[in-house]
């Protein structure tokens, strides 16, 4: 049996999951509420308090899905009781960013600025401060939504090898590499 997939999910106070027709999860918290598709032939069982995934047989299409969808019910009840942050600090001299409500306005060195509309689910903050590099924190109540708009984010002007300029993660390390001047010695 997956290891992953027979942990049942702990549900906190305040959490509830409801599984409709056609095995649609929906889990509502203080933060809101998500939905997820389960495949048909994954079980879902909801005792007093806690979730439980089953599966089938052992073959292996379901023993995949049985880790992935113990996975992202977990990921939900998180979402919906504390959230998930992302931080990308902007880094190069002159490259700014500030955001109007869900428009996040980047300059990062190209010839026009950038307009990044962030979706209405996600809250991005910027922090700005003198002799510090900007910064970008995401937050949402959906693990995958802020990950994937980091990425995009990201994408926009990705770290460079060299001078370490571009967009990255809080605490991501760069691998650097010596330019030209060091092959001369």
């Amino acid at each position: 049996m997956s290891r992953i997939g027979k942990n049942p999910v702990g549900l906190p106070q305040g959490v509830t999951v409801t599984v409709s027709k056609g095995n649609l999860v929906t889990v509502k918290g203080p933060k809101g509420e998500l939905t997820q598709q389960v495949d048909p032939d994954m079980g879902i069982e909801i005792k007093e308090s806690e979730v439980q995934v089953t599966r089938p047989s052992d073959s292996k299409r379901h023993r995949a899905f049985h880790g992935l969808y113990r996975s992202l019910i977990a990921n939900m009840v998180k979402g919906v009781t504390e959230g998930y942050a992302l931080t990308l600090e902007v880094i190069g001299v002159g490259y700014r960013a500030e955001n109007k409500g869900n428009l996040l306005i980047l300059t990062l060195g190209y010839s026009h600025p950038i307009y990044f509309m962030v979706p209405k689910e996600v809250a991005v903050e910027t922090i700005t401060a003198k002799g510090k590099n900007p910064v970008i924190k995401l937050n949402s109540n959906d693990k995958q939504l802020v990950g994937q708009v980091a990425a995009k984010i990201r994408a926009l002007r990705k770290p460079e090898p060299y001078k370490g300029k571009g967009i990255r993660f809080e605490g991501e390390e760069i691998r650097r590499k010596a330019g030209k001047t060091a092959a001369k010695k």
